[in-house]
């Protein structure tokens, strides 16, 4: 099986190139090698030259706030491409997998939301991402659509080493307190994914979206509580009191891009599906932070 890996270097990126290698052969691209995915015409030639059985896209246009003064090249990254991919993955009769998020629900409620909940994105961002799902499940092609939320990894920067960054440095911190979800690692999607690709590839009736986040909930606050005193018990450099880590709606934080409120979604379609079972979103949190510190 040769399987074609788009944004080798990112977060998923680079869980990614570990997990896929022993499927097959694995040919993995980034700006660094030449893939621009601006640049459809060559995009669509890459994919015809190697003519992979599985094409998997893990790049994508990602800064969320940057997204709403640039929203063609958003379009262009996160919409216009995937349904580029999805044209070549029909012909070539390829599994495209896509990674998507929890920004293309309006984020209301309280409770998880399943794979048939309806969309409706509050950000350039979401509508980008939403676009690029609704171009790959009308374009014909066998796909998954994983939709995730509050990625992290120990390569690169995420809201852990932010905080942790900051306990250091502040005396008290203001974390937003309103808006729930699931932190979700990296390595843990690539490893999904893998999964899901061989069984997929046995089991065309599998094709579709799934939503693909660590089990349980939190909140900023709380994910940034519990990685200071995950922290602070290893002896690291924390400055910042326990009792000065405060709670903040959302309306004390402005930023340019709206999020969700409710980021909670249901991964009960996966793990019927796969036979898989989710772990704890601290578990992923803290083997992360054992890395990093």
């Amino acid at each position: 099986m040769r399987i074609l890996l788009l944004g080798k270097n990112g977060q998923v990126g680079w869980e990614l190139q570990r997990a896929l290698a022993p499927l097959g052969e694995l040919i993995a691209y980034d700006l660094d090698n030449g893939l621009d995915l601006c640049d459809a015409a060559a995009t669509a030639q890459l994919v015809r030259d190697l003519a992979p059985q599985v094409i998997v896209n893990a790049a994508a246009h990602t800064a969320v706030d940057k997204a709403e003064s640039e929203p063609e090249l958003a379009h262009r990254i996160n919409a216009a491409a995937p349904a580029l991919l999805a044209r070549e993955a029909l012909a070539l009769g390829a599994l495209l997998v896509q990674y998507s998020t929890d920004y293309v629900y309006a984020g209301g409620g309280t409770e998880p939301r399943d794979e048939t909940a309806a969309t409706g994105p509050l950000s350039v961002y979401g509508v980008s991402k939403l676009a690029g799902d609704e171009a790959i499940q009308t374009s014909g092609c066998r796909h998954l659509i994983l939709r995730t939320s509050w990625v992290f990894a120990a390569r690169g920067g995420n809201f852990a080493k932010i905080m942790l960054r900051l306990a250091a440095e502040r005396e008290q911190l203001k974390v937003i307190a309103d808006q729930i979800g699931a932190p979700t690692g990296a390595d843990l999607l690539a490893d999904l994914t893998a999964h899901m690709i061989v069984a997929t590839r046995a089991r065309p009736e599998l094709s579709g979206v799934y939503h693909a986040v660590a089990a349980g909930e939190t909140n900023w606050h709380d994910y940034a509580r519990h990685v200071i005193e995950f922290a602070r018990a290893r002896g690291a450099p924390i400055r910042v009191a326990a009792d000065q880590v405060l709670p903040i709606p959302t309306a004390d934080y402005p930023t340019p891009a709206t999020r969700p409120l409710n980021s909670r979604l249901s991964t009960a379609k996966l793990q019927a599906a796969f036979g898989l079972t989710l772990p704890p979103w601290q578990q992923g949190v803290d083997r992360m932070l054992t890395e990093i510190l």
